[in-house]
């Protein structure tokens, strides 16, 4: 009996239903984007990490993260190759450059990686195809999935293969093109072979690397081997699995800026909003119906049957209001990601914590609201 009464009490405000159901929507929508973001920006940030080829990292200490990084000596990483669990050794050159966009000539900062073409340095889409390309003189590959704002780069490659342009004032050719994506700190990439990257930073050392990458022979313990380097080079480096490469650079977005605290706070606050605006309409309808519940006490049900009503209607609140904000949720993501280039998607994780929050949210207003009713004393009311 209690289920469908409580269906029945609500429904029988059309009005205040919809606004409850508009008022949990809202704030099932606020909690997705904010989680949303907050997960686009840990995703985004360790895109490098987790896409180069390697076993264990080894990074200046004095680096707050990959895309603004201190550089340390190359030494290190032929000191390292001495391990006999070593493979090979890749050093790789990291540093924001200039690119001028050729269309509109307005500049704007570019990421810019420079290798070994002979390395298979990344796992990326085009980028085998592209980096044999690289051999020779002031040429670059660019990243498709690139701010628009550098320009039509990736359409006129596939269109004429060649886009001539500028980065650090020297003129270069851009000839070919793999997938990366942007994240908060990226706008775009630019890959390139190490002479050519040296070129544009003439500033800089060969001797000195931004990060140095290490595979390991089969059958080898990466950790043993993290452990062993650690021991053996000097504390100027770090060495790090890819585990403890990408935790490392999550860290630094989840505490070292205010961005992870304020995607969170803004969760937090979606959570709050929608347990007020459901306990105001859980208390109202309870204020209505006091004379109801006081005769159903007096007919002998127990406190636990009365209160049951409150919290049946919390849950159906909870998950007629879900649907509409995942389902709103779920559209803006693929606004966002489109006008981003954030990786963007309602997950089945996120998606089940949110709905899990929703009904919490709802318990937690029906608790509330239904202390009214076990204080219930039907003498007073009549």
């Amino acid at each position: 009996m209690s289920a469908p009464l409580g269906w029945m009490q609500l429904r029988h405000r059309p009005l205040r239903l919809l606004v409850a159901l508009l008022g949990i929507g809202f704030a099932v929508l606020l909690i997705m984007m904010q989680l949303g973001f907050r997960s686009a920006l840990f995703e985004s940030a360790v895109r490098y990490h987790e896409r180069f080829n390697y076993d264990i990292a080894l990074f200046s200490p004095d680096s707050v993260f990959i895309v603004r990084p201190e550089q340390f000596s190359i030494r290190r990483l032929y000191q390292a190759q001495g391990d006999p669990a070593v493979e090979s050794v890749a050093p790789v050159y990291i540093f924001p450059a200039v690119w001028k966009n050729p269309w509109t000539h307005q500049r704007r900062t570019i990421n810019m990686i420079g290798f070994n073409p002979a390395d298979d340095l990344l796992d990326s889409k085009g980028f085998d195809e592209s980096r044999p390309l690289l051999q020779d003189q002031d040429v670059v590959i660019f990243d498709a999935r690139s701010r628009p704002e550098f320009g039509p780069v990736a359409q006129t490659l596939r269109d004429r293969g060649i886009v001539i342009t500028e980065v650090n004032n020297r003129e270069v050719r851009a000839i070919g093109l793999f997938e990366m994506g942007t994240s908060f700190g990226i706008d775009g990439s630019l890959m390139t072979s190490d002479d050519n990257w040296l070129r544009m930073f003439p500033d800089r050392s060969r001797n000195d690397i931004q990060l140095g990458l290490i595979k390991l022979k089969p059958g080898s313990d990466a950790d043993q081997v993290r452990d062993r380097l650690k021991a053996a080079l000097p504390k100027d480096v770090l060495v790090l699995t890819k585990a403890d490469f990408v935790a490392r650079e999550k860290a630094y977005w989840n505490r070292a800026t205010p961005i992870g605290y304020v995607f969170a706070f803004g969760a937090i606050m979606g959570f709050v909003v929608g347990a007020i605006i459901v306990y105001q309409i859980l208390f109202a309808d309870v204020s209505e119906h006091l004379h109801e519940y006081a005769t159903l006490r007096a007919m002998g049900y127990p406190n636990r049957f009365v209160a049951g009503i409150v919290l049946q209607q919390a849950a159906i609140l909870g998950v007629l209001g879900y649907l509409p904000g995942l389902a709103l949720s779920h559209f803006l993501y693929g606004r966002a990601a489109a006008a981003t280039f954030l990786p963007l998607h309602v997950t089945f994780e996120r998606a089940a914590t949110v709905f899990v929050l929703t009904l919490g949210m709802c318990a937690i207003s029906g608790l509330l609201a239904v202390r009214k009713v076990r204080k219930l004393d039907p003498a007073e009311v009549f």
